[in-house]
């Protein structure tokens, strides 16, 4: 993707409009304290913000800032001998995406809780963004959305599975509830940006599956290269940065987030009596307390008066 962008205000500083990069690599790593301090110092240099995880099995991260910065840390990644491979994918944002920078150790990159997966050693098979309509059109074919029930909810693929899950942990169970190996069931499987398919795709490897695919690069790089008019995607795609989400072409959509259940929130949901700002939605709307509509209240309140007086309030 070609980096272009208009004019905005960063730290004081007249810049491109801001470059968002998201990426992940399943790579052995074993000096993770040393390793969080060093990304955190080089974020910081190059005033890059976003969220960096690491963890044993590798690393994952979305960063947003300049040009300049965000390529500074990919290059600063890509100097470890374990990292060299790493890929990106560029998207941009009109203003910046993340309040700060978070550099966070962790157990696994992507949360899924089954010892052993490795996809650094077996995975599915990649299938590039251009043959994926004919993978999906196949009818033997079965087409599981890996992602959260409120990310499904705003966009998928036609005629997609919808696990219909809370987390990522919960795939597994529900995976082996529906799918025996010993049937061979020819299986494709998505996600935002790759990295939930790698683990699951791994898993069914490891459980005697041998037809299993994924998407590379994932709903991103689908959307950046696949021109609309042959797209089988339908809606939007949910981004965990305060774009909240993107369609074709990478374009920011048109959701934003309950502050109430951190859920997305179209101009439907937004035009609902249920629907108050920083407050609530018609999902979460009934789910809520009166104290906690009352506490949410009140943080909107600061929220903005903090606009008004033209700050960001972190706490938002």
């Amino acid at each position: 993707m070609n980096y272009h962008g208009g004019t905005n205000q960063f730290h004081g500083v007249r810049v491109s409009s801001f470059l968002v990069a998201t990426f992940y690599r399943f790579a052995p790593l074993d000096d993770l304290e040393s390793m969080q301090a060093a990304v955190r110092e080089c974020c910081e240099t190059n005033e890059v913000r976003g969220i960096v995880l690491l963890a044993a099995e590798g690393v994952n991260a979305t960063i947003s800032g300049t040009p300049e910065g965000v390529m500074a840390v990919i290059e600063f990644l890509r100097a470890d001998p374990r990292l060299t491979d790493l890929r990106w994918k560029e998207s941009t944002a009109s203003k910046q995406p993340f309040r700060k920078m978070r550099v966070r150790l962790k157990k696994e990159i992507v949360t899924m809780g089954v010892p052993g997966v490795d996809p650094a050693h077996l995975v599915g098979t990649y299938v590039k963004p251009q043959d994926w309509n004919a993978l999906i059109n196949d009818p033997d074919v079965i087409v599981i959305d890996t992602r959260n029930d409120y990310e499904v909810e705003i966009g998928s693929f036609k005629d997609a599975v919808n696990p219909d899950i809370e987390s990522f942990g919960q795939l597994p169970a529900w995976l082996d509830a529906r799918f025996d190996p010993s049937k061979q069931p020819r299986v494709a499987m998505f996600c935002t940006g790759g990295i939930r398919c790698e683990k699951s795709t791994a898993l069914l490897r490891q459980e005697g599956f041998e037809e299993v695919y994924h998407l590379e690069g994932g709903i991103l790089k689908y959307l950046e290269q696949v021109p609309e008019d042959e797209s089988l995607w339908h809606g939007q795609c949910f981004v965990f940065d305060e774009r909240v989400s993107v369609g074709h072409g990478l374009e920011e959509g048109s959701y934003e987030l309950c502050r109430g259940c951190r859920r997305p929130v179209g101009p439907q949901d937004r035009a609902s009596e249920q629907f108050e700002e920083g407050v609530s939605c018609p999902w979460c709307h009934d789910r809520t307390t009166s104290q906690q509509k009352a506490n949410y209240a009140q943080r909107q309140q600061q929220v903005d008066l903090a606009k008004d007086r033209g700050e960001q309030h972190l706490g938002h």
